[in-house]
């Protein structure tokens, strides 16, 4: 049969490799085609695998011998900062350019027992750094809705590779909406999972108390295969956790919406009416809608830029162009590493490590990280308080459609407001996941629009029982 990749499913398409309708090789060819004809434009991939097709070949021999999941022969495309053993993972940076991993990520690890077939490593912000994935070293990538606006970041290459049907999923990471933001830009489901609920081990750390490994797909289903197949504590990341210890939420049916959302400056006319709209959909799915009190949530942005960046200076000390990675001669030591890290890191790059060294030094410290920290507590707490009410917290994923490509680079503040709904699920911990909830109309285009749900730690089953009411899945 012809294979039709814009309507495949995980399940389907695990159905139609059992029946034999096409076998994982060809598949696998059909999206190696399509990144051809397509990638050259988008630049969703920075590489793509030279071992695709024997991957395809390993994954029909477990359909073969009956020992398929399903998984098996499933193409996905991953984020370029996860560790594949063998191949390049340069966190889009010119520092890491030539860089081969020397072990797996704990999720390629889980995804390599099911039998996953990976395409090739997604372009991103420099070391996740960015909203927009015009941070990258190696060229923008553009949304396959409208090539002239961004895909949003950081994970923009996954989310492009997926809405542009060159990958049928892929893996992301988020720091503070690094899957959610450019899952809605591109009107992709994306799942930020509770923070622990799935192993850092092989992730490049940024922010190392805000990142966690997520899938972006097509249907929430899809999202809660990958998640099931990912999740788990692992011993190789301490700050995993047995999805065991989280308690159990009595469910109440109640969606909550934080009171005087919708009065923030800075929200596109679209997004507001996209959302009352979503707000009325739910409640004719028997959802009850309750205005909740979430006292520091205005501060989620600043709290997540004084915390990140501090992360950042300190996870980034490492590339220091001796031990691996990129390096710049000087006239001594210390001349070396300044014209290592000045050549190497990008603009963005360089002014966070800036940002979080300043907030960490003496006579800041007290003043700007430990109060940040503080909030961060509080807020977890208030977060704990809300959840004994309702079951999720509704909010717009982002406050624009997604904008066009060098709209917002020579305004880093501008750019950092795009992460204003997404950045508290990662500063409290929680799972969130953006579903696509509508359209923009701009000239002859149709730009996506998302909407965000947050669950109690450890509920991501809520988001996905909710998700696929909203999308209309069968549950």
């Amino acid at each position: 049969m012809k294979i039709d990749i814009r309507d495949l499913t995980i399940e389907s398409t695990h159905a139609h490799l059992v029946k034999g309708d096409f076998s994982a090789i060809e598949l696998a060819q059909a999206y190696l085609d399509e990144i051809a004809s397509k990638n050259q434009e988008i630049n969703a991939y920075l590489e793509v695998y030279e071992d695709v097709i024997s991957q395809a070949k390993h994954a029909d021999s477990l359909f073969a011998q009956k020992k398929a999941t399903l998984l098996t022969g499933i193409p996905l495309a991953v984020k370029d900062n996860i560790l594949i053993q063998g191949k390049i993972a340069s966190a889009s940076s010119k520092m890491l350019e030539n860089y081969k991993a020397t072990y797996d990520a704990t999720v390629i690890s889980k995804l390599k027992k099911e039998g996953v077939v990976f395409l090739g490593r997604t372009n991103m912000d420099e070391f996740a750094m960015g909203s927009s994935t015009e941070n990258s070293a190696y060229g923008v990538t553009k949304n396959p809705h409208d090539t002239s606006r961004v895909p949003g970041g950081s994970s923009g290459g996954s989310a492009s590779a997926v809405a542009g049907f060159l990958a049928l999923g892929s893996l992301g990471s988020d720091t503070g909406g690094s899957i959610r933001q450019p899952a809605s830009f591109c009107g992709c489901v994306g799942l930020k999972p509770t923070y622990g609920a799935v192993s850092r081990s092989g992730l490049m750390a940024m922010g190392s108390s805000l990142d966690q490994i997520g899938p972006i797909t097509k249907t929430v289903t899809d999202a809660e295969i990958i998640y099931k197949a990912i999740q788990g504590k692992d011993a190789l990341d301490s700050t995993s956790i047995d999805e065991a210890l989280y308690p159990i939420h009595a469910k109440k049916n109640i969606l909550g919406i934080p009171k005087g959302l919708l009065e923030q400056k800075g929200l596109h006319k679209d997004v507001v009416s996209n959302f009352k709209e979503s707000i009325e959909k739910l409640k004719g799915l028997g959802f009850m809608i309750q205005e909740i009190d979430v006292p520091d949530m205005s501060q989620a942005l600043s709290i997540y830029y004084i915390l990140m960046p501090a992360e950042v200076s300190s996870n980034l000390a490492r590339f220091d162009g001796v031990k691996y990675g990129f390096h710049a001669e000087g006239k001594d030591l210390l001349d070396e590493y300044l014209n290592t890290r000045r050549e190497g890191f990008g603009k963005e790059v360089r002014r966070r490590i800036l940002l979080g060294t300043y907030v960490l030094s003496t006579g800041y410290y007290d003043a700007y990280y430990n109060k940040a920290v503080a909030l961060k507590e509080a807020m977890t707490e208030d977060f704990k308080k809300i959840f004994s009410e309702v079951d999720v917290i509704l909010t717009p994923t982002t406050p624009t459609p997604a904008f066009k490509i060098g709209e917002k680079t020579s305004d880093p503040l501008e750019m950092y407001l795009a992460d204003i709904f997404t950045v508290t699920a990662n500063i409290v911990g929680v799972p969130a996941l953006s579903l696509p909830s509508g359209f923009s109309k701009a000239g002859d285009k149709k730009l996506p629009l998302g909407i965000q749900f947050m669950a109690a730690h450890g509920n991501e089953s809520m988001l996905f029982e909710v998700g696929k009411k909203f999308l209309g899945e069968k549950l």
